[in-house]
Parts: C-alpha cells; structure tokens; sequence
C-alpha cells in the first residue's frame, strides 16, 4: 500500500460504504478512523516543524524536486 493522503481518503471513504451497506463494523470503522486521525496529526506536526525549522522535506513531506532551466511547473495528471 502506498502511503498518501489519497490512500488514507480511499480506506476512509471504503470504511463508511462498509459501515453504510453492514460490511464493517462501527467498532472496526471508529478505530480506522482514530488511527487515519494519528496519521493526520503527525503529519501536520511534521508541517509545523517545517516552517519553524524551514525544512523543505521530512518523512510526510517530499522533497521539493528541482526542475530543469526554463521550466517553470508540472502539471499531474490522474486517470481513474
């Protein structure tokens, strides 16, 4: 499993069709969401050093990729 938040989102939004169609339970889907709320804490914690320590990466955030002379952004396209 890749770790992003879009990955955290899709379990989150499989746990509440679960709970919706009696699949998962509610005791299941409450501790998924208090761990995806660990996760969410950490990682704005993480943020926080960031600015204070001016650090541009860290293990949520991903290192800011230099790009070649005269570009100037990318553009990421999703098919789903």
């Amino acid at each position: 499993m890749s770790k992003t938040i879009e990955d955290l989102r899709a379990v989150l939004f499989d746990a509440l069709e679960g709970v919706k169609s009696g699949t998962l339970s509610v005791e299941k889907a409450k501790c998924i969401s208090e761990l995806s709320q660990v996760m969410v804490n950490s990682a704005r914690v993480e943020v926080e050093n960031a600015k204070v320590t001016g650090k541009k990466s860290g293990a949520f955030l991903e290192p800011k990729q230099e790009l070649p002379n005269g570009i100037t952004g990318t553009t990421i396209h999703k098919i789903r």
